[in-house]
C-alpha cells in the first residue's frame, strides 16, 4: 500500500471540483482514499468546503473522518449539519466514538439528536455519557459479543452471530452468568472443537483481564501494554460486563497523555496546539515564563550579596552561567528519567536508595567534569586556589541538581501531581537558584572572602 501525501496539487483539486459542483468526480477521486486521509483533506479546507464535502460523501465513511478531524473544524462542521444528518453520521459509529461526538455538541440540540437516533444504539450513548470522561466508562464502547454460561455450543454460535453485526471487530468472545457478570472467555479454538451440546461453562477460560468503570485511563494503558491485549472488558461496581475498550482508544490515550507530559516539560501549563489563538497560547506559556523571571531575580539577588567577592575575583562571574547551565543540565536529566520510569511503572525500590544512587551517579559525573574544569581553569588563568574553587562548587551543585532531580518528581507523585511538570522549568529554575547560592557559597568559603 502506496503511502498517502497530501500535496497541494491534490487540495487545489478539490477545491476546484468543490466550486464547480462536480460532486460525482469528487466521489470518484475520493473514492480508495482512506477516512483518515479524507480527514487530512478537510483539515486543510474552508468551513463552506469542509461542509460540501461531508454532506456528499456517505455517512458510512464520513462518520469516521469525523472522528479524525480537527475539535475546532469539527465543531464548525456540524454547526452546519442539521438535526437529522448528525444523527446519520452517528448511527454509523461505535457508542463511545458517538459519545464523545454528542458531548461536545450544544446542549440545546443534544436531546434532538438522540432522539432521531436508533433505539438500542441511543441507549448505548446515553449510558456512556454518564460516565467521567477521565475514566475506563468513559473510555469504553458498548458493541462486544458475550455468551452466557449456561447456553451450549450451538445456542452461542446462533447469538454470536446476531451480536456480530453490530460490532467492528471481534476482539474477544466474554462469559457472563444469568446477572451479567463477567466470569471468563471463550477460546474461538475450544468453540469449534467442543461437541455442540456442551454448555459453555464447561470450556470457558475463566481467568481474564479486566478494569473497573472507574479505573483512570492511563491506568488501563499500562495494563494492556503490560499483557499484550488488544482489548479489555470493563465492568461495574458489581462485576457486571459493561463494555469494552480496544486498542485504538489506548493508542489515543498514550498519544494525548504524551503530548500533555511534553508540554508540561517544555512550561506549558495546559493543552494547547500551534493553531490556537496568541492569546490561548500566552496563557499557556505565561505562567512559566514568569517563573523563570522570578528565577532569575532571586539569582541576581544571591549574586548581589557576593558582591565582594566578585570585586575580587572577577573571574567567579564569568563561570557563573557554567554553573547555572550544568545545575538546570544535571537536574533535568534526573528527573525525566524517574518520570519516564513512573510513567511506565517501572520504578522499583524506595526513594532513599533511589535517592543515594543518584547522589554517587551525580558525584562520579561531578568529579570527572571538575577535573577537567580544574585542568582548564588553571591553566587559563594560572590561579590553582581559584580553579579549585570553582571545580569544587560544580562537585557541590551537580550533586544537589540530581538529588532534587530525582526528589521532586518522586514527591509529586506521591501528592497525586503529574511529575511531568518537574522535567521543565520548574527543575531548571530551582537548580539556578541553588546552584549558584552553592557556588558563590563554596568559593567564599575556600577563597576566604
Amino acid at each position: 500500500m502506496t503511502p498517502f501525501k497530501l500535496t497541494d496539487e491534490l487540495i487545489a483539486t478539490i477545491e476546484k471540483l468543490i466550486e464547480n459542483q462536480e460532486g460525482a468526480n469528487l466521489v470518484q477521486l475520493l473514492e480508495e482514499v482512506h477516512y483518515a486521509d479524507i480527514a487530512e483533506i478537510i483539515n486543510e479546507l474552508n468551513e463552506d468546503e469542509a461542509t460540501y464535502l461531508i454532506k456528499l460523501l456517505d455517512s458510512d465513511k464520513t462518520s469516521d473522518v469525523l472522528t479524525e478531524l480537527d475539535d475546532d473544524v469539527r465543531e464548525s462542521i456540524l454547526g452546519n449539519l442539521s438535526v437529522k444528518e448528525i444523527a446519520e453520521e452517528l448511527d454509523e459509529l461505535d457508542s463511545d466514538d458517538a459519545a464523545d461526538i454528542i458531548a461536545e455538541l450544544p446542549k440545546d440540540i443534544v436531546q434532538e439528536v438522540i432522539s432521531e437516533i436508533e433505539d438500542e444504539h441511543a441507549k448505548d450513548i446515553v449510558d456512556l455519557l454518564r460516565y467521567d470522561e477521565n475514566s475506563a466508562g468513559g473510555l469504553m464502547a458498548k458493541e462486544l459479543v458475550k455468551v452466557n454460561e449456561n447456553w451450549n455450543v450451538t445456542t452461542c454460535v446462533k447469538e454470536m452471530r446476531a451480536q456480530a453485526e453490530n460490532v467492528t471487530r471481534v476482539h474477544s468472545i466474554y462469559v457472563v452468568d444469568n446477572d451479567d457478570k463477567l466470569k471468563g472467555r471463550l477460546s474461538l479454538k475450544d468453540l469449534l472443537t467442543t461437541s455442540t451440546k456442551s454448555a459453555i461453562r464447561d470450556v470457558y477460560i475463566p481467568k481474564v483481564d479486566h478494569v473497573e468503570v472507574t479505573e483512570k485511563p492511563e491506568e488501563v494503558a499500562k495494563i494492556m501494554s503490560k499483557y499484550d491485549l488488544e482489548a479489555i472488558p470493563v465492568v461495574d461496581e458489581i462485576g457486571r460486563l459493561v463494555g469494552r475498550i480496544t486498542i485504538d482508544d489506548i493508542v489515543d490515550v498514550i498519544k494525548e497523555e504524551a503530548e500533555k507530559d511534553y508540554q508540561l516539560a517544555a512550561g506549558i501549563s495546559q493543552d494547547v496546539e500551534a493553531d490556537d489563538s496568541i492569546w490561548e497560547l500566552t496563557r499557556a506559556r505565561l505562567p512559566w515564563l514568569i517563573l523563570g523571571l522570578i528565577g532569575g531575580i532571586g539569582a541576581a539577588g544571591i549574586m548581589g550579596g557576593f558582591e565582594s567577592l566578585l570585586s575580587n575575583y572577577a573571574i567567579l562571574f564569568f563561570f557563573t552561567p557554567l554553573i547555572a547551565a550544568m545545575a538546570g543540565n544535571v537536574g533535568v536529566q534526573s528527573s525525566a528519567i524517574i518520570v519516564q520510569g513512573l510513567a511506565n511503572d517501572d520504578l522499583k525500590g524506595s526513594i532513599s536508595n533511589r535517592l543515594i544512587k543518584e547522589m554517587l551517579l551525580a558525584a562520579l559525573n561531578g568529579v570527572i567534569l571538575a577535573l577537567l574544569l580544574l585542568l582548564i581553569t588553571w591553566a587559563w588563568k594560572e590561579d590553582f586556589l581559584t580553579s579549585l574553587a570553582i571545580s569544587i562548587s560544580l562537585i557541590a551543585v551537580i550533586i544537589v541538581a540530581g538529588i532534587i532531580g530525582t526528589f521532586i518528581p518522586l514527591f509529586l507523585h506521591k501528592r497525586g501531581i503529574d511529575p511531568a511538570i518537574a522535567t521543565g522549568p520548574f527543575i531548571t529554575t530551582s537548580n539556578d537558584i541553588f546552584g549558584i547560592l552553592i557556588y558563590f557559597w563554596i568559593a567564599k568559603l575556600i577563597l576566604g572572602i
